[in-house]
């Protein structure tokens, strides 16, 4: 499993040569500027909530790629209407796909599309893919929910927001890693704007102190699992 960092809250995930984006915030991203969505492949563009700064890109990308929009059964019966192909969930609920296994799970946030329609309500992803499984938490504050993740179960990489303001701070993700028991965190939707701008190696400290390892990629740079 490979995992490109787009900036923002973007991801390019590839599984068994099945390409897959989630959340792209790319165009309007100025330090990401030298990634061009013309050039991504994707299969799959999982949206967690539909907010601007994470659905920016999808209708572009999925008409240019054929792409299938997975998201809560309200983003899809929107870009349904656009006449892009999707599918639909909604929280708890699990699917398989081509590519492995895909739970819609809880976040707190909100969620309304850029003209303020009703976005459906916010969430995260977890997938199982190549015998690796990630949670992506999505915009979310701390959330004893995250408990319950390691029930059903074992993370090889958390990806959390870490930027505050907006989503939880870095303190609150270091505290989602001990609730989701995952000591491998990839940190995102941070330092895109004056909101969200966070001290880096300040944060990598707190984690390092805390036996964890916060990985903080730059755009465009790729981990595998």
């Amino acid at each position: 499993m490979k995992i490109t960092f787009y900036g923002h809250a973007s991801l390019g995930i590839e599984i068994n040569n099945i390409h897959i984006l989630v959340d792209p915030f790319i165009s309007a991203n100025e330090k990401a500027s030298h990634i061009s969505i013309n050039n991504l492949k994707a299969d799959y563009i999982l949206l967690t909530h539909a907010h601007q700064d994470h659905i920016l890109d999808a209708e572009a990308i999925a008409k240019r790629t054929g792409a299938k929009i997975v998201s809560n059964y309200e983003i899809v019966m929107h870009y349904d209407k656009l006449g892009i192909e999707g599918h639909p969930m909604n929280h708890g609920g699990s699917w398989q796909f081509d590519f492995g296994t895909v739970k819609y799970v809880n976040a707190i946030h909100t969620s309304s599309f850029p003209d303020g329609s009703y976005g459906g309500q916010p969430g995260g992803f977890i997938i199982k893919g190549e015998h690796k499984t990630i949670y992506i938490a999505g915009d979310t504050a701390l959330t004893y929910d995250m408990k319950l993740i390691p029930n059903q179960f074992k993370l090889d990489l958390a990806i959390l927001p870490i930027g505050d303001n907006f989503t939880m701070g870095v303190d609150d993700a270091l505290f989602a890693s001990e609730l989701v028991e995952c000591d491998k965190i990839l940190g995102y939707h941070f330092d895109t704007f004056g909101y969200i701008k966070i001290n880096r190696e300040e944060a990598k400290r707190k984690f390092f102190d805390n036996d964890k390892d916060l990985m903080l990629l730059e755009i465009g740079e790729s981990l595998e699992l």
